[in-house]
């Protein structure tokens, strides 16, 4: 009897071991031989970084953004772990938390292995695939199955990061200006934006991603990375966010001016900007040829580009700048008369002739104001090749502005010793603004000069860089440099002030706002050479009340017909811009009188 207890008691025992056995091989089937039977329970992901944001001087918030960034993800699944008999309910619920079509859904069934459905899959999107994937897993829709003898694990939605998206919320608002991107491929098959123009491209190194984070840890069944002690995170560090600082409303409203501009005339192109003369800012640059950067059409690739920073013949908007230098030099006294030739003058076998009507008796005051061909190519003799050369370069002209985009040209000036040359045609054109190749941006700097007090400054749009901690940065720019005292700076305000009251820029007068500038009109050169029966128009100046000073410039590129002057096509559309100014409250009407009086008794203040 007591044999027999003994015996049921080792029998038991044994059964028991036998039991723990097993279990121990079902442990070490499930746990201890995962490399062989199934996949890995730790994974290594990678935080993926993105590309900076571009956004304007009126707010940080998302709506002001210009260009901004976003992660896509990739939605896979393998459909030998879906449950035969919930099938059905899967791609039901697929269906409407993804959008992806049905019959999309339904062919990734037919392959025996892990496959991705789709590779855009914005974050919201996938923050409620995330979701139904936890449903999904309550509902028993996932299973384990066996491959080749092998026990694989069941797997459910794997909803994973695959590149970068680009955004531009307002389309093709300060376009082509702001740029655009193409999609780079990294090493680990992700793809990221890349700058191709503008801004996009200038500040390329700023924008993209400093380094890419890592986390690794346990996952769960969707693959995600349980978020506990043992998980480990290596911070991402995004590229710098571009602060630009242009006014959106302004910019709005000029473009605006634009659209209807290129209506109105039979042009190629017509740009405009808004410059601060004291440190160079950019409040607003803007083109009628502008495109969608996310939508470029084949009709688009000629706006690509950035015409403000490519070069053309400026006609009269050059004078003022020689003016500038005659007085400078105190080669000329604005009073004296001047025998302008009936309005014709020969140089070597060139005849220069006027096309405005001068006074009886001219002076050399009334060469800028009525704009004489023949008046410039009598002044500009008086200087040397080489005081010539220098003083155009002084301006800025023949070099960079420095402006933050790329690709910019320096245009042309003609040499010092081609300049020398007595009754030489290349001074004697360059004095009238032909055989000079100057930018948009060389001539809207430049003409600031005459209200900072002489000094030339680099214009920029970009106004601060910030720093995925918070910290700002602001631009590295060049001192002002001095062009012209502010006596003769001074002096060339007054005159520009009359070309608008009494000379060539009258269309671009506002009422009760000091207004000064300069028409100009040149030919455009043919490609088979000589000129062509096109235009660009232009005008530059400033607009100014007793506190604020904006410098503005416009150019109507590729003009026909019946308008085409400057005066006709360029002026009126400054006019409008400065009027805007005073609309945004940016300019406060005062009697004119009053305002000249005041703003130069500041001068007069400052400089005593």
């Amino acid at each position: 009897m007591q044999l027999e207890k003994s015996r049921n008691i080792l029998i038991f025992f044994l059964l028991l071991l036998l039991g723990f056995i097993v279990f121990l091989g079902v442990v070490y089937a499930k746990i201890v031989l995962p490399r062989d039977k199934m996949p890995t329970l730790i994974v290594a992901k990678a935080d993926v970084a993105v590309r900076g944001a571009i956004y304007t001087d009126e707010g940080v918030q998302e709506g002001f953004s210009l260009a901004r960034s976003k992660k896509l993800y990739k939605l896979s699944f393998n459909p030998r772990s879906i449950d035969p008999d919930k099938k059905e309910l899967f791609t039901t619920l697929l269906e409407i938390y993804s959008q992806i079509p049905m019959t999309k859904i339904e062919q990734a069934f037919g392959r025996p292995s892990y496959t991705t459905i789709s590779y855009d899959i914005s974050p919201k999107t996938a923050a409620n695939l995330k979701s139904l994937n936890a449903k999904l897993l309550a509902y028993d829709v996932f299973r384990e199955y066996e491959h080749e003898g092998k026990l694989m694990q069941k797997s459910g939605l794997s909803i994973e990061v695959s590149g970068v998206d680009r955004e531009y919320p307002y389309a093709d608002l300060l376009e082509p200006f702001v740029g655009y991107t193409t999609k780079k491929e990294l090493d680990s098959r992700i793809t990221m934006p890349e700058g191709v123009d503008g801004i996009e491209k200038f500040y390329d190194n700023i924008l993209r991603p400093v380094s890419q984070g890592r986390v690794s840890g346990r996952r769960d069944i969707g693959f995600n990375i349980i978020q506990d002690k043992r998980a480990l995170q290596q911070l991402r560090y995004d590229g710098f966010d571009v602060r630009l600082g242009v006014s959106l409303r302004l910019q709005q409203r000029v473009e605006g001016i634009l659209d209807t501009a290129i209506k109105e005339f039979d042009s190629e192109q017509v740009i405009a900007g808004v410059l601060d003369p004291r440190n160079g800012q950019i409040l607003a640059l803007a083109s009628s040829n502008r495109f969608n950067p996310k939508a470029i059409r084949k009709q688009d690739v000629p706006n690509l580009k950035i015409r403000a920073i490519e070069s053309f013949e400026p006609g009269s908007t050059i004078k003022p700048l020689i003016y500038a230098l005659l007085l400078e030099k105190q080669l000329i006294n604005p009073l004296s008369p001047i025998d302008l030739n009936g309005g014709y003058y020969r140089v070597g076998r060139y005849i220069i002739k006027d096309d405005s009507i001068m006074p009886k008796n001219p002076t050399i005051e009334d060469v800028l104001l009525r704009s004489s061909n023949v008046g410039m190519v009598k002044l500009s003799m008086l200087f040397s090749g080489k005081e010539f050369y220098d003083g155009l370069k002084s301006f800025g002209l023949n070099q960079k502005t420095g402006v933050d985009f790329p690709y910019e040209q320096i245009g042309l000036i003609p040499s010092v010793r081609e300049l020398s040359r007595e009754s030489s045609a290349a001074k004697a054109s360059a004095s009238y603004g032909y055989n000079v190749r100057v930018t948009f941006m060389q001539l809207l700097r430049a003409y600031g000069v005459f209200v900072n007090g002489g000094h030339l400054v680099a214009p920029h749009i970009a106004q601060s860089f910030k720093a995925q901690d918070g910290s700002i940065y602001l631009p590295n720019l060049p001192a002002p440099k001095r062009v012209i005292s502010s006596a003769t700076a001074q002096k060339m305000q007054d005159l520009l002030i009359k070309v608008v009251e009494s000379g060539t820029g009258k269309a671009a007068k506002v009422e009760n706002i000091i207004v000064g500038g300069k028409t100009g009109t040149a030919r455009v050169a043919a490609s088979s050479g000589g000129y062509g029966e096109t235009y660009n128009g232009s005008f530059f100046g400033f607009a100014k009340d007793i506190e604020n000073t904006y410098v503005i410039g416009v150019v109507t590129f590729g003009s026909s017909g019946q308008h085409y002057y400057g005066a006709q096509t360029s002026a009126p559309v400054f006019q409008k811009i400065v009027k805007e100014l005073v609309a945004q409250g940016k300019l406060k009407p005062q009697a004119q009188k009053q305002a000249q009086s005041t703003t130069k008794d500041k001068h007069d203040k400052q400089h005593n």
